[in-house]
């Protein structure tokens, strides 16, 4: 299993938007435990490219996708990887890409 920087970055920003309180504290721990401890995929060249070709095919079809979301599909695409994701419907729309529900079968 491996995280592209782009599910670190929403991690951190969900993070960040919180109000000041413990909840913010102990999930910002949890965070930093976290990510201390997972393996990353790197941003490469097959990355952009996948980005590239993902953005154009969704625009296309009229499915507008947050950046986030594509270059989280890119990063497994790029390599061939599964993606886990509990955002099943939208990522199914990206051609090849193989998807699994970490929430189960829905």
């Amino acid at each position: 299993m491996v995280v592209p920087q782009p599910v670190l970055a929403e991690v951190a920003y969900g993070i960040a938007r919180l109000p000041a309180s413990r909840r913010r504290e102990s999930l910002a721990g949890r965070f930093e435990l976290l990510s201390g401890e997972l393996a990353r995929i790197e941003w490469t060249d097959a990355v952009s490219e996948a980005f590239g070709r993902i953005k154009a095919v969704l625009e296309k079809r009229g499915q507008r996708t947050e950046d986030v979301d594509v270059a989280i599909a890119a990063h497994a695409a790029a390599s061939g990887a599964t993606l886990v994701t509990a955002n099943l419907r939208q990522m199914a729309r990206v051609p090849g890409l193989k998807v699994e529900s970490w929430l189960g079968s829905e």
